[in-house]
Parts: structure tokens; sequence; C-alpha cells
């Protein structure tokens, strides 16, 4: 295949991946998949990309040295590829094109739930961490959390969450009114009343995400609401053991359907 043609085709190639980096950090979609700290580095790499693919378009026609000599009857080039430039291209570009337009940048309940969302955290203990810290105290967690008008304390869903591994913490939340809130789903292992709602922490990336969910469980009707809904719930905090040691169970008196944040993932330094 005629060489300028190949360069056209790799310009093609490196543009639009560059652009479709770009696009991601310019639209916002970007949060969906990587911590803040990254965001930086997608949109310099895409503008890299953007580049390098422009530079070579514009010289796509100019003749340059391979660097050697070649003989009279050596005709060999260096743009020749093993496979067909355009089949190259495709499996470049088609893929990626499907996954942009089609992706719901979301994660489906199968996938969550092999991410811990019908997980429940273990009881763990560090002794020489627990020495070195202040004893506390019920008047010093609902210091650190203040009410809302409506008289419950607002809790971050991890904190309640990593609150049944820790028995001192169990103890002193057991029983207090807290509001927090996160996606509700659906609970297959629960009753008619039962729900999970839940956030996803995320160190990197989407691929290294975990979810941290709560069992939910409503006092009169569930609200009827979108699978995946964002919820502000309110209501009593319990770690009742069912069999397979305690479990965070908020028992919900208020509900209200909410808007998710820009950035609803539990990122390094936002908890």
């Amino acid at each position: 295949m005629n060489p300028k043609f190949q360069r056209l085709l790799s310009s093609v190639a490196l543009t639009t991946w560059g652009g479709v980096l770009v696009y991601f950090y310019a639209s916002g979609r970007i949060v969906k998949y990587l911590a803040a700290d990254f965001h930086p580095l997608v949109l310099g790499g895409g503008l890299g990309l953007i580049v390098v693919g422009l530079f070579n378009l514009l010289t796509a026609t100019q003749a340059a040295s391979c660097g050697h000599d070649h003989g009279p009857e050596d005709s060999h080039d260096h743009e020749s590829l093993d496979l067909n430039p355009i089949a190259a291209l495709a499996i470049l570009l088609l893929p990626l094109g499907f996954s942009v337009m089609n992706t719901k940048d979301a994660f489906s309940t199968g996938a969550l739930a092999a991410k811990g969302l019908y997980d429940a955290p273990s009881e763990s203990r560090t002794p020489a961490l627990e020495a070195m810290l202040p004893t506390l105290t019920r008047e010093i967690i609902e210091k650190q959390h203040p009410k809302n008008s409506a008289g419950f304390h607002e809790f971050s869903l991890m904190e309640l969450f990593f609150s049944n591994g820790d028995p001192e913490m169990r103890g002193l939340v057991e029983g207090m009114a807290v509001e927090t809130e996160g996606r509700m789903v659906k609970d297959p292992e629960g009753g008619a009343k039962q729900r999970r709602i839940y956030r996803l922490f995320i160190t990197c990336c989407a691929a290294d995400s975990q979810a941290i969910p709560i069992i939910v469980r409503f006092k009169d009707g569930v609200p009827e609401v979108k699978e995946g809904a964002w919820m502000k719930l309110s209501g009593t905090m319990r770690f009742p053991d069912e069999g397979e040691g305690p479990i965070p169970v908020l028992e919900v008196d208020h509900s209200e359907e909410g808007t998710a944040p820009p950035e609803e993932s539990f990122t390094r330094g936002k908890f």
C-alpha cells in the first residue's frame, strides 16, 4: 500500500484516540472512570496524541531517509505492516467508537455484586493503633456529626459501613438517629421492605472500584423510584447479628429522592 496513505491512516488513529481522551475530560464523563488526580494526565495525553497525529498528517507527503544505504537490489521499506493498514485502523477505532457511544458510564447490578454490593464488612481490630488513639465517646461522635434540621446526625455511607467492623464504634453508633445518602438498589437477600444503598470507592480508576453498601429497611412502604436512584435516607442505625455476625442496617423513618453530586464516587481525600 502507498506509504503516504498508510501515514494518513496512522494520523487518523492518533488524532481520534486523542480526541476521545480530550472529549471525556471536557465533558466531565471522566469522573466516572478515574480519580481526580489522574484527570490532568488524561488531558495531557490526549492533547499529545492529537499533536503527534496532526504532525504526521502534515508531513505525510514528505520524503525521508531511512538512515542507511540500500543496495541496487534492495527494495525493502520500513512502513509495510504484517496487517493490512485498513484492517489495523478498524481494529483501533471500531471498538473505541462502539464503547464511547454505548457505555452507560455506570456498573450493572451484576458488576456491582462482583464488587461487593452484597458483602458485609469484616470485623477487625488493631490493638496497637487503638492504644494510640483517644477513647471515643458518644458525645465526641455527635459533635463530629452535627444534626440536620430534622434532628438526624449526618454521616457518610462509608463511615456507617466501616463502623460495623469496629466493635467500639459499632456500640457507640448503635441506636443513633442518622442521615446518609447513596444509590438505592434491590436486595435479593431481603424482603419486600429491604433495599441496599451504596456508593463506590475508587482509588485509581473504575477497574479497582469497590461498592460500599449498607442495608436499609423501610418501616412503611418502599418509595417507588428507579433502580439506582440517588436517595437521602434518615432513620435509626442498627447492627443486628443475623447469623453471620453484625451487619449495618438503617431503619428508615424518612426518605427522599435526590440528585447525584457531580463527583459521586469516593476518591482519595474525599471521605
